[in-house]
C-alpha cells in the first residue's frame, strides 16, 4: 500500500511559515498540524503569533491554543503522541497534513521517536527542580558527568531534567537516547520544506514585527501573569514576550527597553533555529533561501507533485 502523504514547512520564527502553509491548505484543502512549542498554550496568541481567527477559519488547524499555561508537564512526547493521531485523522478525512512550525525537537520526536524514560517522580522532580541551576548543574557534574558536559551550565530546563532522570532511574539521559521508539518517519510519504530566508531580511522581520507583537499582547500577557494558579517554574513563563511584557508592567523597563529586549532574544532564538534547521534536513528535504511570493508559489507546486 503506498504510505500516507505528509508535508512539513519548518523553519525560524518569522520566516513566513504560517502563511505557506496556509497557501498549501488552500490548494489542497489540507488540515494545519502546529509544530511550535510556544503556540500550544491557550493563554498567548499574539506574543506567540499564532494564527488569527481569521486565518484558523479558512482552514482546518490543530494542536493550536489547546494546551493549559499552568501544565508544566506538556512535552515533545505528548505533542508527538497527539500529532500523530491528528495526521491519522487528517488522512482518514482525505485531508493532507501539513505540519509548520520551528521546533526541532518536536518533528525529530515524531519521526525519529522518543526515548523511553519512564515517569519522574514527582517528589524527585519537585527536589529539582527546586534547586538553584548552578547548583543543579554541580550535582549534575557528579552523578552525569557527560551531560554536565555538553549542556549549557546556565540551561536550567536541560539541566533539570538529565539531573531527574539520572536520579529516578539511576540511568543517564544519554544512555536511554540512545534507542528511540515511536517514531513514523517510515510509515509515511514526507514532502518537507525548510524556508532558511537571507538573515538580514530576517532580522529586520524580527524587529518590526515584535513592536506590534508587543503593543497588541501586552494585556494578554498581563491576564496570564495575573493567575494565581501559574507555576513559578511553567514554561510559558519563559515564551518570548512573557518576560519583557513583565518587565514592562511592573516597571523594570521602558516600553523602548522591553521591545529592543524582546526583538534581541527573538533574533538569538531565530539563530539558533537556523543553524539547527541547516543541519537538520533529511536528504529529500528542500530548503528555501528566497522570499518573493513567485518563489512560494514554485513550492506549493513542488510539494503537490510528490
Amino acid at each position: 500500500m503506498a504510505l500516507p502523504n505528509v508535508a512539513l514547512i519548518a523553519g525560524p520564527t518569522a520566516s513566513g511559515k504560517s502563511a505557506l502553509a496556509l497557501d498549501l491548505a488552500h490548494a489542497t484543502g489540507g488540515t494545519i498540524i502546529n509544530a511550535d512549542s510556544a503556540q500550544v498554550y491557550r493563554d498567548l496568541s499574539i506574543l506567540t503569533a499564532r494564527p488569527s481567527r481569521e486565518e484558523e477559519m479558512q482552514a482546518p488547524h490543530r494542536l493550536f491554543g489547546h494546551v493549559d499555561g499552568a501544565d508544566t508537564g506538556y512535552s515533545a512526547a505528548r505533542w508527538a503522541a497527539e500529532a500523530t493521531r491528528e495526521i491519522e485523522a487528517s488522512v482518514a478525512a482525505g485531508s493532507l497534513p501539513i505540519l509548520v512550525g520551528g521546533t526541532g525537537l518536536y518533528m525529530r520526536s515524531l519521526l525519529d521517536g522518543i526515548a523511553p524514560v519512564p515517569e519522574i517522580d514527582p517528589a524527585i522532580r519537585t527536589e529539582v527542580r527546586a534547586m538553584p541551576v548552578a547548583e543543579a548543574h554541580a550535582a549534575l557534574s557528579r552523578e552525569d558527568p557527560v551531560a554536565a558536559a555538553r549542556l549549557n551550565p546556565a540551561d536550567t530546563t536541560r539541566v533539570a531534567r538529565a539531573l531527574e532522570v539520572v536520579r529516578a532511574t539511576g540511568r543517564a539521559l544519554h544512555a536511554w537516547q540512545a534507542h528511540k521508539e515511536g517514531g513514523i518517519g517510515d510509515r509515511i510519504a514526507l514532502s518537507a520544506v525548510i524556508l532558511l530566508p537571507d538573515r538580514d531580511w530576517l532580522n529586520a522581520r524580527i524587529d518590526r514585527r515584535f513592536g506590534e507583537m508587543l503593543d497588541e499582547g501586552l494585556d494578554e500577557a498581563a491576564a496570564l501573569l495575573a493567575r494565581a494558579d501559574l507555576p513559578t517554574d511553567a514554561p510559558i513563563r519563559r515564551a518570548i514576550g512573557v518576560p519583557e511584557a513583565a518587565a514592562l508592567l511592573d516597571g523594570r523597563m521602558t516600553r523602548t527597553e522591553a521591545e529592543a529586549a524582546g526583538a534581541l532574544a527573538t533574533r538569538r532564538y531565530a539563530k539558533r533555529q537556523y543553524t539547527w534547521f541547516r543541519h537538520q534536513p533529511g536528504p529529500d528535504w528542500t530548503v528555501i533561501s528566497e522570499t518573493q511570493p513567485d518563489v512560494r508559489r514554485n513550492i506549493i507546486e513542488t510539494l503537490l507533485r510528490r
